[in-house]
């Protein structure tokens, strides 16, 4: 399947006036896909034909990102959760796993501290954590990044381009595993997508809200009864080998797939070895 195809076959629905586009497909337990920043759903399509045998997968470009409306407005991470919150409500989901990556996983742990509270309308079997902010004193920002959430923001998002992108984006990947010109392309599509590029200084306030909802969210992933698993890219400079060391530390029982020449993205860079922790995870889940 190829990005068109990929939008040819989802839809949309509305979210408080806004035009949110999802992807649903196959049979079986729901399991919710959570994207990261500044990409969008498509970073699943690697693993998406396997998943897809299996369960009925369920996903979305977050208000912001790929195909959604990408408003200039405050975004926020309560928000988001919202969204998700309402789709599955729409499709009658109950229960469901959840695997999320980066900024997803901040999304993920605010439906988890939810779920916890029983404020959440469907029950949470499973989560998959992949490389992301878990903790904001680990989060190690790229230089871009920080530039993003100063005052000099709302600047330098017009002066981004593809090779903006693909420069900082070889700085993530593994050395091994780097994006590919055409996956390049479509990062860059897909934050263009409606001039996208103009909101990514609003969307990075997430770094902020890490550090104002640390008890909240932490606390979520500490004090819980759904089964967790971090499945992480080592070579990740933003959230791999040192946020495993802290993962360690902080989680009872941390149950931990260490992805050893992987970068940021593992459900790219690494596809199968995300597909066998997921699915290992999920069944045993379920004994």
């Amino acid at each position: 399947m190829n990005l068109q195809q990929w939008r040819d076959s989802g839809d949309y629905f509305d979210f408080e006036g806004h035009q949110v586009f999802s992807r649903i497909e196959g049979d079986g337990p729901p399991l919710l896909l959570i994207h990261g920043y500044p990409t969008a759903s498509w970073d699943w399509n690697k693993i998406w034909p396997q998943l897809t045998d299996k369960f009925q997968c369920i996903t979305l470009d977050m208000l912001g990102f790929g195909f959604s409306d990408k408003p200039r407005q405050p975004y926020s991470i309560s928000t988001q959760a919202d969204i998700y919150i309402k789709l599955l409500e729409q499709q009658g989901v109950k229960a469901c796993h959840i695997v999320s990556h980066d900024y997803g996983d901040t999304v993920a742990q605010e439906l988890l501290a939810r779920h916890n509270e029983n404020s959440l309308p469907f029950k949470v079997c499973s989560l998959n954590l992949l490389n992301g902010g878990l903790f904001p004193e680990t989060h190690r920002p790229v230089l871009i990044q920080k530039l993003l959430l100063s005052p000099l923001g709302s600047i330098l998002v017009r002066l981004m381009n593809r090779e903006t992108l693909a420069r900082n984006l070889r700085k993530i990947f593994a050395p091994n595993t780097p994006p590919t010109e055409q996956e390049i392309d479509e990062f860059w599509y897909l934050i263009n997508h409606n001039n996208g590029h103009l909101v990514m200084h609003r969307l990075i306030h997430y770094m902020v809200e890490r550090r104002q909802n640390r008890s909240r969210w932490v606390e979520a992933l500490q004090f819980t009864d759904v089964p967790l698993r971090l499945t992480d890219g080592m070579l990740d400079p933003i959230s791999g080998a040192h946020l495993v060391a802290r993962y360690k530390q902080l989680i009872p029982n941390a149950d931990i797939i260490c992805l050893q020449d992987v970068g940021h993205y593992p459900q790219i860079e690494a596809p199968q070895l995300v597909l066998s922790s997921i699915l290992t995870k999920i069944q045993q889940s379920l004994i």
